[in-house]
């Protein structure tokens, strides 16, 4: 019976200790609010500005290698990614291909050419051709 009420007691005891922290974070909570409070009502209210609007921006151009100039119009086009891996330090290559449209038909395989982003064209076409720097031979 002595061992059961000692357990009771310890019970008791922690559910006390409980309540007395629970108490001294609450009024800290609350000193600590009004410490916030104070300093946010010494500080100039920040300047509203309006959001700017986004204009028409510069769209992208890639250099690539083409690849397909079978379809009518299109061409596809190889491009090149050689980075250095961050941790690595290693040379990462990589390409990715992309549709471009070359309204005149004047690219064919193997030429350098630059792409720029454009309207979609169609269902993969998303670039069109904007000059050939070197032909292939």
């Amino acid at each position: 019976m002595a061992d059961q009420q000692t357990v009771t007691d310890a019970v008791e005891e922690r559910q006390e200790r409980r309540r007395q922290g629970a108490a001294q974070r609450s009024r800290w909570r609350k000193k600590r609010r009004e410490k916030d409070r104070a300093k946010r009502a010494q500080q100039p209210a920040p300047s509203v500005q309006p959001p700017r609007e986004h204009g028409p921006g510069r769209p992208k151009t890639r250099q690539g290698v083409v690849v397909s100039a079978k379809p009518d119009k299109t061409i596809t086009v190889r491009i090149d990614l050689t980075r250095r891996h961050r941790h690595y330090k290693k040379i990462v290559r990589g390409s990715t291909t992309l549709h471009a449209h070359d309204e005149r038909n004047e690219a064919h395989e193997g030429d350098t050419v630059r792409v720029m982003e454009s309207r979609p064209l169609s269902r993969t076409k998303r670039w069109r051709l904007v000059e050939i720097l070197e032909r292939a031979r």
